[in-house]
């Protein structure tokens, strides 16, 4: 089931679960995303943890300590298998795309 249902995933899901490649809290991974995307890409509090919450359930992501109250969590092999994945379609877009424009991601 969750192999359907995160076939394709969305930007704040993959930008998360390349945060939890390390060890991270929420507001962590907030503040990661962040500085990785250069503020393109924002992750409201709302929705990181109830994307957590789905991760930790489908046990691609798991709570590994808690910290004065912070929860901090990872990648597991499942989860780090299915970023793997969505990293790779990633890339066959990119190449599939470079037959009509070419090498020139400025144009």
């Amino acid at each position: 089931m969750a192999r359907e249902q995160f076939k394709t995933l969305t930007e704040q899901m993959y930008y998360i679960l390349l945060s939890l490649i390390e060890e991270r809290h929420g507001y962590g991974i907030m503040q990661n995303i962040s500085e990785l995307t250069k503020g393109r890409v924002v992750v409201g509090a709302g929705t990181l943890y109830a994307l957590l919450s789905r991760f930790e359930k489908e046990k691609i992501i798991v709570q590994v300590k808690e910290l004065e109250r912070k929860k901090i969590y990872k990648l597991t092999d499942k989860g780090y298998r299915l970023l793997k994945d969505e990293y790779l379609r990633l890339n066959q877009l990119i190449s599939d795309g470079k037959a009509y424009f070419g090498g020139d991601s400025n144009d």
